[in-house]
């Protein structure tokens, strides 16, 4: 139990210092709101687009591993949807962006971290591999699902338009074009450049931990606690169980298994607040389940690496 506490704790000690600054006024709101610009706008691309644009495509697009994570995701996502519609009575726009907090787990600032630090960094081939599509997935879903909600007469050329303009202003989604382009096409980048993402890159999990920390510390948990509690079985226990049972009916290695369940085990991500706000829709759900299971996500990673071996 120490070797799995020394592997979890770290990260979420990192977020802890992220929320003391902002809670003891060592830094403002507008330094985290710089700070998380900076990762999620140039860091962390970087880093997506370096791990993508190296991947090994033939061997880490392993199509049984992509089956076991993003079947848990669906799945979740649509019983986040009908929880939220049926049992909680939410209007259907709350509703798809409660299915939103449910699918969208924090993969890449909380997962590669968690990952890297059990299993070694040369285990990450899987893991980029679930995030090359996940932002597409997603969004894809969330977007897609929430347009027809609000379609009210709008055509279904309209529709396509509005999710493919929320897709590709992304800029992690553009980042993750990119690197496939310079992966299939074998287009050979300048070492300079290469060596300058490399260094970018290198800041963007530390900074990014660090600014969900004080993100986290703007947010309280309000709204309805059973709802937010419901998001937080769905995105803890119901994803990473589903990834792990599809596994092992697939006899994943364990290396793509452990991969799988890593990433799906994760909380809900910041993204979900910020689906959430874009369509001024269940803000203050999104953002209390978010705290409440990063929260409650340092019990349950543990518990699930100990599955895991």
């Amino acid at each position: 139990m120490a070797d799995i506490l020394n592997v979890v704790l770290p990260v979420f000690i990192l977020i802890g210092f992220g929320y003391v600054a902002r809670w003891r006024g060592f830094v403002a709101d507008v330094h985290i709101d710089a700070l998380m610009k900076f990762a999620l706008n140039f860091a962390v691309p970087a880093l997506l687009f370096g791990a993508i644009s190296t991947l090994d495509l033939q061997a880490d697009l392993a199509p049984s591993m992509l089956l076991s994570f993003y079947t848990g995701a669906f799945t979740c996502f649509f019983l986040g949807l009908f929880g939220a519609r049926y049992v909680f009575k939410r209007a259907w726009e709350d509703s798809v962006a409660i299915g939103f907090c449910c699918l969208f787990s924090n993969s890449l600032l909380l997962g590669v971290p968690i990952a890297e630090r059990a299993y070694g960094p040369d285990s990450l081939g899987g893991a980029f591999a679930i995030i090359s599509v996940h932002s597409l997935f997603c969004y894809g879903l969330g977007i897609s699902t929430m347009e027809i909600v609000r379609a009210r007469g709008k055509s279904i050329a309209q529709t396509v338009q509005t999710v493919a303009k929320g897709m590709f202003r992304n800029v992690l989604v553009m980042a993750i074009f990119a690197g496939f382009a310079v992966n299939l096409f074998g287009i050979t980048l300048p070492a300079s450049l290469t060596d300058s993402l490399g260094l970018l890159s290198q800041t963007a999990l530390p900074v990014a931990l660090f600014g969900i920390g004080g993100v986290l510390k703007r947010y309280k948990p309000e709204g309805d606690l059973r709802i937010v509690l419901y998001i937080c079985v769905i995105s803890l226990v119901v994803h990473p169980a589903i990834t792990f049972g599809m596994g092992m009916q697939f006899n994943l290695s364990q290396e793509y298994l452990r991969s799988a369940v890593i990433i799906s085990a994760m909380a809900p991500g910041i993204n979900s607040y910020i689906f959430a706000s874009l369509y001024g829709h269940a803000m203050r759900v999104a953002a209390s389940g978010v705290l409440v299971a990063t929260s409650l996500s340092i019990l349950s990673v543990s518990a699930w690496l100990i599955v895991l071996g």
